[in-house]
């Protein structure tokens, strides 16, 4: 199994071994479009593996920061108190990427950026170029692809 990301048509999916599709989701990345550098805040392209997924057993909702569940629960109150913050809610899977001086090492490292497929505010979700670099799901998707892919399933990221 592997998962296929694709910027233009803001979707992900879930692949079989043969390469054919099981599952799609839509998906909002980068605002700011594909990049791989540190501080652009774009979302990196290429493969890459999921590393470490986090979040196992959490309700869906949970808000997590620094990879650590806060304890809170994500409600639009929430969000309309903090409308500034870059919610990552209810689970992530890692990025790490497998291509040396593209997508790994150096300043091009998309698991040193903290490239996440996470969970995010539902009411506010678009299928629509809007995060910081991250892949964001609605909250019962991220759930869901989270409970199909174990740590090292394949991913590609295509412009």
């Amino acid at each position: 199994m592997k998962l296929r990301i694709r910027l233009p048509s803001q979707t992900l999916e879930l692949l079989d071994d043969s390469g054919r599709p099981l599952r799609a989701w839509p998906i909002s990345t980068a605002a700011r479009g594909a990049g791989e550098e540190r501080g652009s805040f774009c979302t990196p392209r290429g493969r890459h593996i999921v590393r470490a997924r986090i979040g196992a057993g959490l309700p869906l909702g949970s808000v997590l920061v620094g990879r650590r569940p806060t304890g809170e629960l994500y409600t639009p109150e929430l969000g309309r108190v903090e409308p500034e913050r870059d919610w990552i809610l209810s689970r992530i899977l890692w990025l790490s990427g497998l291509e040396p001086g593209y997508n790994r090492l150096g300043s091009c490292d998309s698991m040193r950026r903290y490239i996440y497929i996470h969970g995010t505010p539902d009411e506010g979700f678009a299928q629509a170029p809007r995060s910081h670099g991250c892949i964001r799901m609605r909250n019962r998707d991220v759930a869901e692809l989270f409970e199909l892919v174990p740590a090292g399933t394949r991913v590609d990221i295509l412009a």
